[in-house]
């Protein structure tokens, strides 16, 4: 149904501004690791939803997503977030956060609670080693 890419994914979307959105999908010590920059919004969050889900439907429902580069966090993409957790948890997986430098979207987790659901690091690293 989706398909599973590994590296850069560039993916333009055009809305009433210029919002780019960059996916980067690795591996790394056997964890999934999806890398998002740019806004993830309700234009975007279609794009990162379905690589979540590509992500965790293929056998390997371990999943780091690294949200350093994030300039922007709506409930959209909250939601995409916390769809994702439940469907790794449901194939007996997990969903980590990074996120460390990006006070804005560490703040929407905080406000909304999700900072006590969804598992948040500082580094990728940090995120394999708990």
């Amino acid at each position: 149904m989706y398909e599973t890419a590994r590296g850069w994914v560039r993916l333009p979307v055009a809305a009433m501004g210029q919002t780019m959105l960059e996916l980067e999908v690795a591996e790394q010590a056997g964890w999934q690791v999806l890398t998002v920059h740019g806004e993830v919004d309700v234009t975007t969050t279609p794009r990162v939803r379905a690589r979540l889900i590509a992500m965790l439907s293929d056998g390997r429902p371990h999943l780091i997503v690294d949200l350093e580069g994030v300039r922007f966090l709506d409930s959209s993409g909250l939601g995409a977030l916390v769809a994702a957790l439940k469907l790794a948890r449901s194939r007996g997986g997990e969903l980590r956060l990074v996120c460390e430098n990006q006070r804005s979207v560490r703040k929407v987790l905080q406000v909304t609670g999700l900072d006590r659901v969804l598992d948040r690091f500082d580094s990728v690293d940090d995120a394999i080693a708990a």
